[in-house]
C-alpha cells in the first residue's frame, strides 16, 4: 500500500485502497459469522483463495467486482444518513 501511495500513478492507489475497503468489510462480516464458518471443511482454504482473488492483478479481481456491485451501491444509498449521524455526534461531543 505504501508503494502504491508513493508512486506517481494513481491507478494503483485506487486498486489497493479498493482492496482494503473490501478486506475491511470482509473482516467485519467474518468477525460476526466466524463462530459458524470455521466448522465448514476447507473454510480457511476458501478464505485464502478469496483473498488471493481480491488481490489478483487483473481487471476482474474480487475487490473491483465486490466494490462495484455490492459495497459502492450500499454506500451510495446510505452515505447521507451516516454523514448526518456522525455530524450530530460530533456536535453533541
Amino acid at each position: 500500500s505504501i508503494k502504491a501511495i508513493e508512486s506517481s500513478s494513481k491507478e494503483d492507489d485506487t486498486m489497493w485502497l479498493t482492496y482494503w475497503v473490501v478486506y475491511g468489510v470482509f473482516s467485519v462480516a467474518e468477525f460476526f459469522s466466524d463462530i459458524f464458518l470455521y466448522w465448514f471443511p476447507f473454510y480457511y482454504v476458501g478464505k485464502c483463495l478469496f483473498l488471493v482473488w481480491c488481490m489478483a492483478p487483473v481487471s476482474w479481481n474480487g475487490s473491483q467486482v465486490l466494490y462495484q456491485n455490492v459495497i459502492r451501491p450500499c454506500f451510495l444509498r446510505h452515505h447521507q444518513t451516516v454523514d448526518n449521524v456522525l455530524g450530530n455526534l460530533s456536535t453533541k461531543a
